[in-house]
């Protein structure tokens, strides 16, 4: 009997999509499989085979995603993640990430890449961040940014979405429009198509009329 009682905290179902209603907000999953350990305090949930969970605008797909904290606010997705949150236009692809519901902050240690749809801009590092709530995302190791006419690498980028502005810093280099930039830390408004050099600059300009070089270099930080 005591054995029959803990199959029924410890079950397996094939084929199933579930849906939970919270205050406010819908949140549902579904997989080929699912373990669940329903004990008070360890509440897990492990979806294998086809894993996907769905929040308001968030869509995320995994080989195998593992739900825990109250109302299954935490999810650790492993194998083939993808990620799309379709209010905000942004794309991941990576192999493991972390994800707060509630919080709406999705954490990648690892390679990752980023699609920004909604200011068509492209990002691959080794470490991404972002803040949905300030709509804010942390790039860090090997940063690559591409956009229309402009390539950018660095070890750390700050990207404010709402205002469209790029921070770079880590050896940042930029070539933007056939024009190359070196700074400490680099400014980019990537709506005003701005650009801001703090800190040893350099930079190397080609002029469109002539085709010439013209090379600037300053290390006093101006």
């Amino acid at each position: 009997m005591k054995k029959n009682r803990i199959g029924a905290l410890l079950a397996t179902f094939m084929f199933f999509f579930i849906i939970i209603p919270l205050v406010g907000k819908t949140f549902q999953f579904s997989g080929d499989r699912m373990y669940t350990v329903m004990a008070k305090g360890k509440e897990h949930t492990f979806l294998t085979g086809n894993a996907t969970i769905i929040t308001e605008s968030t869509t995320i797909q995994a080989e195998e995603i593992e739900l825990y904290g109250r109302d299954s606010r935490y999810a650790i997705c492993k194998g083939g993640v993808s990620i799309k949150d379709e209010e905000k236009g942004i794309v991941l692809s990576t192999e493991s990430l972390f994800f707060d519901r509630e919080e709406e902050i999705t954490r990648v240690k690892g390679y990752v890449e980023m699609i920004d749809q909604k200011n068509e801009l492209v990002a691959k590092a080794g470490f991404l961040e972002h803040f949905g709530k300030e709509d804010i995302i942390i790039l860090q190791i090997g940063v690559r940014i591409l956009k229309e006419d402009m390539a950018c690498r660095s070890e750390f980028a700050r990207y404010r979405r709402e205002e469209e502005i790029l921070e770079l810093s880590g050896m940042p280099f930029v070539f933007w429009k056939g024009d190359e930039y070196r700074a400490s830390r680099i400014v980019i408004n990537l709506d005003t198509d701005e650009i801001q050099l703090e800190g040893e600059v350099k930079g190397k300009i080609i002029s469109e009329e002539k085709g010439e070089e013209k090379s600037k270099e300053n290390d006093s930080g101006q």
